[in-house]
């Protein structure tokens, strides 16, 4: 039978008969049917050779007297007459006939009441299915808030509904996290359009705008223009890190780390400050250069940003446990406790007063902790508050030999407990 024609001949089934109960259902019948038939026959087979059984085959028997001491035929008198053996073998014979007849009529039974027990078996067993499609097409792209919840025994569908639960949290998530980014970066993004707006609207609008004006206004449109590209820029970047194209190599830590320090060399002079690195080679690891790059560049430039003119900023790499750390360290202001988790949340700049000259964008630490965390691995920062920051890049090593690694990395600064470094001011 070719495709079409077996679509064909399914449109004309039941929809009932397609459905998985049916066909649950129908495997334990003939199942059930099949064993209970192979057992009846083979009791049926035993019986039938182990008793003698035949149809009876009588003999006729003709009625004599005795007429003066001679035996005559009577007629029309006779019976048929059987031995004893013979009558045993055709009681025999008719016990296995209604044996027969019976096994036919108690299989025929069998079949039918082995699909209902297996219909009323397979509508309970996929009742938590119909539950969890219920419960799936109450779900929309803007409500992920609906959970299935089965109770019931631990089994396989209790799990199965357990991981429908979690991927749905990790979903409700995901969209919470997304629509938050979206209103974020809308709010973002307003503001210094509306700079650029009123500026542009109040050299235009007016004839009596001089040169000096002008290039006031030129230069704070610039500044949103300029502002409005870093956003953009770092918002890419965090598309980028989950993008299917993300590709993976040997990457070398320390390489990463000098090209971030040279990219920043010119911009830590101009802004009197001293870039000290530290650098351990032979760290490889894998992943995304371009990315780790991405991370490294936010670290230096959020240092730089932090740390008064005249002060250095620290960029070290090393390794300890199996880990290979970067370690990035300011001279600014420092992070008091209750903020330090927050740093890393998207468009969180810290309160007023912080000291920072320019507080960003709000998403560079945010692209930082997804770099890491896609790569295995996870951000640290410690910091007091007046004695600068620094933040620590954890990630697991790639090269052969390294000693067993722990499945989290050192709780402690790594900078600090280098006697190498430079020790931070008191």
């Amino acid at each position: 039978m070719t495709t079409a024609a077996r679509g064909w001949a399914g449109h004309l089934r039941p929809p009932w008969t397609r459905t998985i109960r049916f066909r649950l259902a129908a495997t334990y019948s003939l199942v059930q049917f099949g064993v209970v038939a192979l057992v009846l026959v083979a009791v049926y087979v035993v019986m039938y050779r182990s008793v003698d059984a035949a149809p009876l085959d009588p003999i006729t028997v003709e009625k004599v007297t005795e007429v003066g001491g001679q035996l005559q035929l009577r007629e029309g008198q006779e019976f048929q007459a059987a031995d004893l053996a013979g009558v045993q073998r055709a009681v025999n014979f008719q016990t296995l006939e209604k044996l027969r007849g019976a096994l036919v009529l108690v299989l025929g039974v069998m079949l039918v009441a082995s699909f209902g027990v297996g219909w009323w078996l397979a509508g309970r067993v996929l009742r938590p299915v119909r539950r969890v499609t219920a419960t799936a097409r109450e779900i929309t792209a803007t409500d992920l808030s609906r959970r299935i919840a089965l109770d019931g025994p631990q089994d396989e569908l209790h799990d199965l509904a357990d991981t429908v639960d979690d991927m749905l949290g990790r979903l409700d998530r995901a969209f919470s996290a997304q629509r938050q980014m979206i209103d974020d970066a809308s709010h973002e993004l307003r503001t210094p359009l509306a700079v650029i707006q009123v500026n542009l609207d109040a050299v235009l609008s007016r004839d009596d705008v001089g040169a000096a004006e002008r290039q006031r206004a030129s230069t704070v449109a610039g500044r949103a223009v300029q502002r409005m590209g870093t956003l953009i820029g770092d918002l890419l970047a965090a598309a980028r890190r989950t993008a299917p194209a993300f590709s993976e190599t040997d990457v070398d830590l320390t390489l990463v780390a000098a090209e971030a320090a040279d990219g920043f060399a010119l911009l830590a002079d101009s802004g009197g400050h001293e870039l000290v690195r530290r650098l351990e080679p032979g760290l490889v690891l894998i992943g995304d250069a371009e990315s780790l790059r991405r991370a490294a560049d936010n670290l230096l430039s959020n240092a730089l940003r932090a740390s008064p003119p005249g002060r250095e900023v620290l960029i070290a790499t090393g390794r300890r446990a199996g880990w290979a750390w970067l370690a990035v360290r300011d001279r600014g202001p420092g992070i008091t406790a209750e903020h330090q988790e927050r740093v890393f949340d998207r468009f969180w700049r810290g309160p007023d007063g912080t000291g920072r000259r320019d507080r960003g964008t709000g998403l560079g630490l945010a692209i930082v902790r997804q770099v890491v965390e896609s790569h295995g691995g996870s951000i640290a920062v410690h910091s007091v508050p007046g004695a600068g920051a620094t933040f620590v890049l954890w990630f697991p090593l790639r090269a052969a030999g390294v000693s067993p690694r722990p499945p989290r990395p050192p709780e402690l600064n790594p900078v600090e407990s280098d006697p190498s470094l430079p020790a931070a001011p008191s």
